[in-house]
């Protein structure tokens, strides 16, 4: 993952933004996929149920609407209980790791806005206009640079 850009650099471009926000969205899509499969083996394994039963229930939990079929064994309900608790995290930092870049340059934006820069301007990474460097120039006579 690429690292965001400070709060006096100037606006990252279009194609910047969607490149983060699609390593977001890949990251949080696996992250998904891997926690339906191991919901779909723990409901095989523990309530011998169908793959595609075993996936609704999976899927049902990660999607923050809870389980269809109620558990029957033991086993299944310690499984449904833990898995219910950790699909909510997994909810939960999903959206949060999603929102991440478009919050980030929402801010960003609101920021260069109140500061009165533009990102078009023509400014360099020193936040100097006309493309000037941060070293000082000398002086001509009359004080003009």
């Amino acid at each position: 993952m690429t690292r965001y850009e400070s709060r006096h650099a100037p606006l990252a471009p279009r194609s910047v933004f969607l490149r983060r926000l699609g390593e977001v969205v890949a990251l949080s899509a696996g992250l998904v996929v891997v926690s339906l499969a191991v919901g779909m083996w723990g409901y095989q394994h523990f309530e011998h149920l169908e793959w595609r039963d075993a996936f609704l229930n999976a899927a049902m939990l990660l999607g923050g609407m809870g389980p269809v079929e109620a558990p029957a064994t033991p086993g299944g309900k310690l499984f449904a209980g833990f898995y219910a608790l950790y699909a909510g995290l997994i909810l939960l930092v999903s959206v949060g790791l999603m929102l991440t870049p478009v919050l980030h340059r929402l801010m960003h934006k609101f920021h260069l806005e109140e500061g009165g820069e533009t990102a078009a301007a023509g400014e360099g990474k020193s936040g100097r206009r006309g493309g000037q460097s941060g070293v000082d120039s000398p002086r001509q006579p009359g004080g003009k640079r």
